[in-house]
């Protein structure tokens, strides 16, 4: 498990560096998803409609409403809305920063 935690951090890192900071949003962007980022991916459990539970990788802290999460059975990230029972997946799916940014 711990392998795959570096492996999530790996993934963002890279997705850091690429990450087009040359226009004001872009910097924004940035800045706000490295203050909401966990220091390190650990596992949690998140819901999937039809009541499907899998083991993912927390990202970013909740906003309140929202975090991302790290689906390694697909290999991208995941908007999570939360909920009573748990960071329930709401169908965003794709790059780290790019889901961040849906909401």
């Amino acid at each position: 498990m711990e392998d795959l935690a570096e492996h999530v951090t790996q993934l963002i890192e890279a997705e850091i560096r690429a990450h087009d900071c040359t226009g004001r949003a872009g910097r924004m962007l940035l800045e706000e998803f490295q203050q909401q980022r966990v220091r390190r991916p650990r596992a949690i459990t998140v819901n999937f409609s039809g009541g499907i539970t899998q083991m993912c990788w927390t990202v970013t802290r909740s906003d309140g409403a929202y975090s991302t999460v790290y689906l390694p059975s697909a290999g991208y990230f995941s908007l999570c809305v939360d909920s009573d029972f748990g960071p329930l997946d709401i169908g965003v799916h794709g790059p780290a920063i790019q889901v961040f940014s849906a909401v």
